[in-house]
């Protein structure tokens, strides 16, 4: 007869503050603090667009400096982008998990570096990092963020809060062209990157205290950065170590190939972007299983939903407004962040603009058309929203129905004096969208994924979308020497990707009575 040992007990030691449970119950915040949240979150999303379009402003000085074709300079458009989307959904499920608040604060940090490392650069696949980094740190920051502002803004605002944050948006996708034009004429385009970057970090610090109503507040900073120093530079080169190896390997290969006059620079390109991902890779696949060790109850869903992204997939697949939102999401982010990449280099090159002149004139009509888009967007579909269901799916499809023609008639003008109402009318149309598509994807998805969804958006909108447009319209002025023609792929696209969005008005309100009925039942459980 086997005798069981004795099971043996410990003394419950003190919890230290990084393995404390992260759920906690926050007490109501104020409206003060609510407004401070969002004015916060929409000034870093300003400086989030602002050193993403800097490149745009400096693409004709660039293609001289760095003897580029058009086809580089649009994948200098689309590198963040391609990384963006690639890490985008991981780091929105690590927000679910660990920290929203982190995750803005690790992406603030990186993106500002990158950008103002552009200035140093000597040739493309050295530009092209830099950007690719930028999209690093990037991919975190929308659906941590949003998410935050769903928590503080509830009901009836949402779309409207949601709709202030996308100001930042406009703002900084148009102040990004514009003073980085300004800055490029008379400083020269490196120095356009470096003062672009850097104001970013001391976002990063004010991004690091911000309170999430369902975690716990952050430590002391003092605390903070004495377990960052506890941890030790070979802790923190555990996880930068992969990025860094295999970034540097394909640096190298790209440069050796580059020795080669008879291989396009194209391949060079590829082979550092392989590299890039693979580091990315593997990089989240060490980041995510410390994520998951303090999974909440509520954040159970999410781990699914990373572990081989069926998760998200299969919620995304069960919800046929999801699929329609996604789908038309991606035409019309083609559209608009196309627009935005070349309208710069097409007032240079067919209107005969400077460098500085483009950016006050784009900048100015363009800033004006995007901030009331945005406003206008939001409160009319949260009104809309209030007598039916199918509101803000309305306001989204509409603005690029409306202003695909347009934007047609902008590209096709050749008198200046009409140039500029139509650059505000187009703005106004394309950013109604910005505030109401994201609420549409919050109203039919349960809270505890949200952010894991917002995450697939970005990383399917983006690289079905916007990422293919840079490279695509520069590889056809390339082919037909002529950008206007090229462009006119855009608005074409965009009103396609409005009716798709429209088709949505025939299933959103079934699918938000599902989520109610959810909600309902879990609330019933607990």
């Amino acid at each position: 007869m086997s005798r069981r040992r004795p099971i043996a007990t410990r003394a419950p030691r003190r919890q230290l503050a990084a393995e404390r449970p992260e759920t906690h119950k926050a007490p109501t915040p104020t409206r003060a603090y609510a407004a401070y949240v969002l004015g916060l979150l929409t000034l870093v999303n300003l400086f989030n667009y602002l050193d993403r379009n800097v490149v745009y402003a400096v693409f004709e000085p660039v293609k001289r400096d760095l003897q580029l074709s058009d086809a580089q300079l649009g994948w200098l458009g689309s590198a963040y982008i391609v990384v963006l989307s690639l890490a985008a959904l991981p780091l929105g499920v690590i927000g679910d998990l660990r920290s929203r608040r982190s995750v803005i604060t690790f992406g603030v940090t990186i993106w500002t570096a990158s950008t103002a490392a552009g200035g140093f650069v000597r040739r493309f696949w050295q530009l092209f990092t830099c950007r690719a980094l930028v999209g690093f740190g990037e991919a975190g920051y929308a659906p941590a963020a949003q998410a935050i502002i769903a928590q503080y803004y509830r009901g009836r605002r949402r779309a409207f809060a949601i709709g202030v944050y996308s100001v930042g948006m406009a703002l900084g996708g148009v102040l990004g062209i514009w003073f980085g034009g300004v800055i490029a004429e008379r400083y020269g385009w490196r120095w356009a990157f470096i003062w672009m970057g850097f104001p970013g970090l001391i976002l990063a610090v004010l991004a690091s205290r911000l309170r999430e109503l369902d975690r716990r507040p952050p430590p002391p900073i003092l605390e903070t950065l004495q377990r960052w120093w506890q941890h030790g530079m070979r802790g923190v080169m555990y996880y930068v170590r992969p990025l860094a190896t295999c970034a540097g390997i394909g640096a190298l290969l790209a440069g050796f190939l580059s020795l080669f006059e008879g291989i396009p620079s194209q391949f060079g390109t590829a082979v550092f972007g392989v590299g890039m991902s693979a580091g990315i890779a593997w990089t989240v696949w060490r980041l995510v299983p410390l994520a998951v060790r303090r999974t909440t109850a509520a954040g159970a869903v999410a781990v699914g939903a990373f572990d081989d992204f069926q998760g998200a997939a299969v919620l995304v697949l069960r919800t046929p407004t999801l699929i329609w939102v996604f789908l038309g999401g991606a035409m019309v982010t083609f559209a608009v962040n196309g627009l935005i990449a070349w309208a710069a280099a097409f007032m240079q090159r067919v209107h005969g603009l400077s460098v500085a002149r483009v950016g006050a004139e784009f900048g100015v009509w363009a800033l004006a058309g995007g901030v009331l888009g945005a406003l206008v967007g939001g409160r009319l579909a949260d009104r809309l929203q209030q007598r039916w269901r199918g509101g803000r799916v309305l306001a989204s499809g509409a603005g690029f129905v409306l202003g695909a023609p347009v934007c047609a008639a902008l590209l096709l003008v050749h008198d200046l004096c009409w140039f500029a109402p139509l650059i505000l009318a187009t703005y106004f149309l394309y950013t109604w969208y910005n505030g109401p598509l994201a609420a549409v994807i919050l109203d039919v998805v349960p809270p505890a994924v949200q952010a894991s969804v917002l995450g697939a958006f970005v990383l399917f909108s983006h690289l079905a979308g916007d990422a293919l447009a840079p490279p695509l319209i520069g590889y056809l002025s390339d082919r037909t020497g002529d950008l206007r023609t090229a462009m006119l792929l855009l608005p074409a696209v965009g009103l396609l990707g409005g009716l798709v969005i429209l088709i949505a008005l025939q299933t959103v309100a079934r699918d938000m009575r599902r989520v109610t009925a959810l909600d309902i039942h879990v609330s019933g459980q607990s």
